[in-house]
Formats: C-alpha cells, structure tokens, sequence
C-alpha cells in the first residue's frame, strides 16, 4: 500500500490514515478502502468527462489531484449509478457492490463527522444492496475425520506433526487464517489450556484449548523447538521449512493438499470453510450458546454469528418426528360400498 499511496488524494490518504492508526482497521481493509474508492473516484472523471466506464478507460486514469471542492460536488444520483456501473458493468454481486458502498460511506463520514469539513455525505441515505443469505458450506464431523486421518497418514511428510496441529486448531477452535499464522510462544498458556488471538482490528481475545488440540499441539512443539529460525522469526509457533513464519498462501496449499487426500476437493472447500465447520458444530451438536459462539469466534455482531443458527436437514426431520401430534392419526370411518355409490334421493345428481 504504502508504494502506491502517493497516487491517491490527500484527503483519501488522510482517510487510509485514520482507518488504521485510530481505529485500527486491518492493513488488508485498508486497500480494500482504497482500491474500491479509487475506483470510484476515477469512475466519476471518466463519466463527468463523457466518456464510457470501463475496465479499460478507468485503468490508468490519474486522480491524485482531486480536492475537498471536488468530493463536495458529488451527488447521491452519481453513487447510485457507480453502484449500478459497478453490477452491470464489472459483474460485482451485491456483496461486492456493499462493499463499494461502504468505502464510500465510510470516507464521507470522516469528511463531514471526523474532519468538519463538509455538513452532509451524499451516501448517508443510500441502503445497502439486498444479499442473499446463504448458509455456510461446512464439513461434516466424519469429513473432518478423513481430513485428520490423510495428514497422520502422510507418513512421508516431514511437516505432519505441523500440518496436523494446524488443522486441528482450525476444526476446533474457528480460527481465522491471518489469526493462525500470527500466532507466537508468547501467546499460549504454558500448560496449553488457552491461548491469544489476534484478530480483526487488532482485537485480543482468549481461545481456550480442547483435548485434541492439546494432545495435537504437545507432539508438534518439541518438533517446532528443535527447527532453527531467521533471525526474527524465532517465536513463530508456525513456520515454514525455510524457518520463517508460516504464510498464508502455505497454509492455503496446506489444506488443499489434504482436502485432495481426503476426496473432499471436489466440494471446494477452503481454509475459511474450515472456520465455518468449527461454528457449525459447536452450535449444532456441542449446543454452544450463540453469544459464547460470537465470542469464540471473535465477531463484532451477533448478527454475524446468526448465520450458525441454521438448522440442517437431519434436525428439522427429528423435529417433525418429535411433533406430540406425530402419532395421532384419527381417520373417518370407511362407508360402505353402497353408501358411496347410491346417491340420496334429495340428491341434484
């Protein structure tokens, strides 16, 4: 971020500023600001100038000089075509286009809130576009089972003892991938019954260790403790064959390589679905509180957390099943043949 920086108005660095060093927004929501807002501002040049959007005429367009008069003349009428530019024209899901927005929303907010410097945003009215509500892709528990099993079988691999702790604190304790790679000795109890995380927005908080993430954990340390680092990188609790802290991409390629062992690459599983499979089952067989879940998982809302509610379909049959009413069958008495077949003599018929 910081080589292309310059590139950006200064108010728009001012913004990227205040989002991580105050509030302490990630270095990866950060860009994700800025990308989505450099978009938007060079959109605005393009279609002010007459020409058409595209990914082509927006590639190169300078913008570095736009200034406070400059974001004060926007319009809402002009975010709401980015929006419907960025659907129609760049093939973002709503998801996408929420996201564009919310950039958008975010940077006025500091401008009229945070900096005084204008009295209305011309965002602040817009919703969101509607998402769809999609439930968590997940492994089931046997799933998970064959995943442990196709690294323990690894008998070649030299990182088995890693790999598998690895994807045992995954499936139990609903990591994030950056949280797992972050990880360090400082951060795990020594008698390992919990350990610190460092999540979104540098937030702390406390995972506590099961069984077999103890038992997973106690075989790979004398291992990592014997494995000699770069300079630095000595309190990784992760690292990689070159001695420096695992990345995220191996850890990526890690988990591909066992879902493939596993025969579960078919279902395009991923580190993160991993983190989902953890929530699911808590929720739905260890019956785990939501708003325990929500702080397991280290999310801001329990809205985020709601997703886990979800029922799965073996659950709504045993509902059914259980209905007090389940049994009860109360069926008329047949009538006989000729009752059906005579009709009354008051009968229209």
């Amino acid at each position: 971020m910081a080589q292309v920086i310059s590139e950006y108005p200064p108010l728009v660095r001012e913004f990227a500023a205040y989002k991580q060093s105050i509030q302490g927004c990630s270095p990866k929501t950060v860009s994700e600001y800025l990308f989505d807002l450099r978009t938007f501002c060079r959109y605005l040049i393009v279609t002010r100038e007459g020409g058409k959007p595209t990914a082509e005429t927006l590639k190169d367009v300078p913008f570095s000089h736009l200034d406070l008069a400059f974001f004060k003349s926007v319009t809402t009428l002009e975010i709401y075509e980015f929006l419907f530019y960025a659907g129609e024209g760049r093939g973002n899901e709503n998801s996408a286009k929420s996201r564009k927005l919310c950039a958008i929303r975010m940077f006025y907010k500091y401008l009229t809130v945070k900096r005084g410097l204008m009295e209305n945003s011309p965002a602040a009215n817009i919703e969101s576009p509607k998402q769809k509500r999609q439930l968590p892709k997940h492994l089931s528990v046997d799933e998970s089972v064959s995943l442990l099993t196709a690294v323990q079988s690894d008998t070649d691999s030299t990182s088995r003892a890693r790999d598998y702790a690895i994807l045992t604190l995954f499936l139990n304790c609903g990591l994030r991938l950056s949280e797992l790679c972050g990880i360090r000795f400082a951060d795990i109890d020594p008698d390992l019954r919990s350990m610190r995380v460092i999540g979104k927005g540098a937030k702390e908080r406390v995972v506590y260790l099961n069984d077999a993430c103890k038992e997973a954990l106690t075989a790979y340390l004398p291992i990592r403790r014997a494995i000699v680092t770069k300079p630095g990188e000595g309190d990784m609790l992760f690292v990689s064959r070159q001695g420096k802290g695992i990345s995220v991409k191996t850890v990526q390629w890690m988990v591909k390589k066992y879902l493939r062992a596993a025969g579960l690459e078919y279902k395009n599983y991923s580190t993160h679905k991993l983190r989902h499979t953890a929530a699911t089952l808590m929720y739905q067989t260890g019956k785990v509180d939501i708003r325990v879940l929500k702080d397991i998982l280290g999310h801001e809302q329990l809205t985020t957390t709601q997703i886990y509610t979800h029922v799965s379909d073996k659950g709504m049959e045993d509902a059914m099943s259980e209905n007090p009413l389940a049994a009860v069958s109360i069926q008329p008495k047949k009538k006989r043949l000729a009752e059906v077949d005579e009709p009354s003599k008051d009968s229209d018929y």
